[in-house]
């Protein structure tokens, strides 16, 4: 039995894979924003190792995740599927959130950063400073998302770490009218997880195979530049 972690699944993708990994006999540890949200997770998904408690638009909320989480490990992988389409805290959710987890707990065999199609039309947004870096829409931190799981992937080489496109599925965030599979995207999440993709580490996984990406993602200059940002505005470095 291996054990997992992952974000925003209390509903959607992230529930469902968790619901996928239970089934096949694996233990998973769930997240959710809040605890009358955590109440209806445990409901969906009684059969999860635990509920865990935190706003990720928070960064205090986020750091105290990560420490309780770590209580409940060791992980096989941790999923990033945590995300908002929209919002102030848009930024805090989708790039610092899980660029703290993932400095903040302890190595998983397996990491999954969730982005999306939208990234190819986004901007790293890091010449600017903080100041432009939080004004980045939904595309600019989708591509944060790829560069991550191509910046874990250089520096710790003991973990395999991708992103992932879900496409536009019939979710909450998706809308009912999408025309892409849930069943398909929970495929790609749970192969991830239990490292049974064949792409390399640092991939971009669509429909659970490999595509080429933003080519921005790879440019190691702008990669340096966003940790560097999100090191200042996180108060946290990457360990080696």
């Amino acid at each position: 039995m291996l054990r997992f972690f992952i974000t925003g699944s209390s509903d959607g993708i992230g529930l469902l894979t968790a619901q996928r990994l239970v089934a096949n006999g694996h233990s998973v540890v769930l997240h959710a924003r809040n605890a009358s949200r955590a109440e209806e997770t445990r409901a969906k998904c009684p059969e999860a190792s635990a509920v865990l408690v935190g706003d990720l638009s928070s960064l205090d909320e986020t750091k105290a995740l990560a420490a309780e989480a770590n209580k409940l490990g060791p992980y096989e992988a941790v999923l990033h599927n945590a995300g908002v389409y929209s919002g102030p805290s848009l930024l805090t959710v989708n790039t610092l959130a899980p660029y703290v987890l993932t400095c903040l707990m302890n190595k998983p065999k397996q990491l999954l950063f969730v982005s999306s199609g939208m990234h190819f039309a986004g901007r790293a947004n890091v010449d600017g400073g903080e100041e432009q870096l939080r004004r980045s829409g939904y595309g600019d931190t989708k591509l944060h998302d790829v560069m991550l799981g191509k910046i874990f992937a250089q520096r710790w080489k003991d973990v395999t770490s991708f992103a992932a496109d879900p496409g536009w599925v019939p979710t909450k965030m998706g809308g009912a009218s999408a025309p892409g599979s849930i069943e398909e995207s929970v495929r790609t999440f749970t192969m991830a997880a239990l490292g049974q993709t064949k792409a390399k580490s640092g991939a971009y996984l669509v429909n659970s195979k490999e595509q080429e990406p933003n080519t921005v993602a790879a440019d190691e200059a702008t990669q340096e530049r966003l940790v560097k940002l999100l090191e200042t505005m996180s108060g946290t470095k990457i360990p080696e």
